[in-house]
């Protein structure tokens, strides 16, 4: 079973997968590497994954390679969380439902996430749960705009009741 390492602190820069994997050489052909990098820029996000075959060899490349100058910069490496279903190498979050857990090998007992089905093709909706706000004076009392926009959305009313009350 390959086991999933993963590398953190890696320089934000220009760095490649060739030039990881030449730090990890010496350990086989069975060493594969991964940096993870932004969509956008296409720099380092700062981590990356290191993927060996059994638990051994995992612990070894930690114990020898934690610490490691890597481009003048010491990496952190420690057996990666299984990755989470939607944020698959993002780095938000390395878990997945239903997946074996690297401390107990036994399933987790979370239940598979359900979708909403509507009238459009069952893609989710993008509204709020409750139809029921409505927008009287009454009821606005109640809800308090965010503080951020009160004073432009404040201003705002007052525009529109100068051309009410003009119109």
């Amino acid at each position: 079973m390959s086991v999933r390492l993963y590398i953190g602190n890696l320089p934000k820069e220009e760095v490649e997968r060739q030039d990881l994997q030449a730090v990890f050489a010496e350990e086989g052909d069975s060493v594969v590497t991964k940096v993870i990098k932004d969509r956008k820029t296409g720099k380092c996000r700062g981590f990356g994954f290191v993927t060996v075959n059994d638990d051994e060899h995992a612990d070894k490349i930690i114990e020898k390679f934690n610490g490691y100058l890597f481009k003048d910069t010491p990496i952190k490496i420690e057996k990666a969380l299984p990755r989470t279903k939607g944020a698959e190498e993002e780095g938000e979050g390395r878990g997945v439902d239903n997946e074996v857990s690297p401390t107990t090998n036994s399933i987790s007992d979370k239940p598979a996430p359900t979708r909403r089905s509507s009238n459009n093709n069952n893609k989710k909706s993008r509204r709020p749960a409750s139809s029921t706000t409505t927008t009287t004076s009454e009821n606005s009392e109640g809800v308090q705009p965010d503080p951020r926009w009160a004073a432009d959305l404040e201003k705002l009313k007052q525009m529109l009741a100068a051309q009410t009350t003009n119109g």
